[in-house]
């Protein structure tokens, strides 16, 4: 990822989108997209008389409307009850987590398993917030990561089951 010029990293979810593009991606016309803006729903920036939306801004409004599949919402669910542990007891979790990543790259040397067990690596080295944000954010980023998931051994079978049983 390129840095900017004050040495931050930038992301496509850094991109801002005139209204007419977030549009297209939300499948609704301009003007829903300023209404959405004028009701608060979607935050925007003003580029001259112009308003501009950031594109994980768009996605989180277009990801919130879509109905996720029994499969996402099991896999959420699973993550909040991992997300309630890791919060409790960081010290514990972090370094299971940690392991079974490591274990995970050694089996998957590349491709794309290798990309999302490197970007769980660097969220389990960074700040806890921003791995708890990830764990439970229903963005197609964070689905997929939840696809790769380093947490296995965090919830006993009993917790999976009751997670699973409660989502029915």
């Amino acid at each position: 990822m390129p840095a900017t010029a004050h040495g931050s990293v930038h992301t496509d979810d850094d991109d801002l989108l005139t209204t007419g593009e977030a549009a297209v991606l939300l499948g609704v016309s301009r003007q829903h997209v300023v209404n959405l803006t004028a009701r608060g729903d979607l935050p925007f920036e003003m580029s001259g008389a112009h308003r501009r939306v950031r594109r994980s801004d768009v996605s989180r409004v277009r990801y919130s409307t879509q109905r996720p599949t029994a499969d996402q919402r099991r896999s959420l669910r699973l993550a909040y009850a991992i997300a309630g542990k890791v919060a409790q007891d960081p010290e514990r979790w972090l370094p299971v987590a940690r392991g079974n990543v490591k274990k995970m790259l050694e089996q998957h040397p590349r491709g794309r398993a290798r990309t999302w067990l490197s970007e769980w690596a660097d969220l389990l080295d960074g700040p806890l917030d921003e791995l708890l944000a990830v764990l439970t954010s229903p963005t197609p980023r964070a689905r997929e990561l939840r696809q790769n998931s380093p947490f296995a051994g965090v919830l006993s079978d009993a917790e999976r089951q009751a997670v699973l049983d409660a989502a029915r």
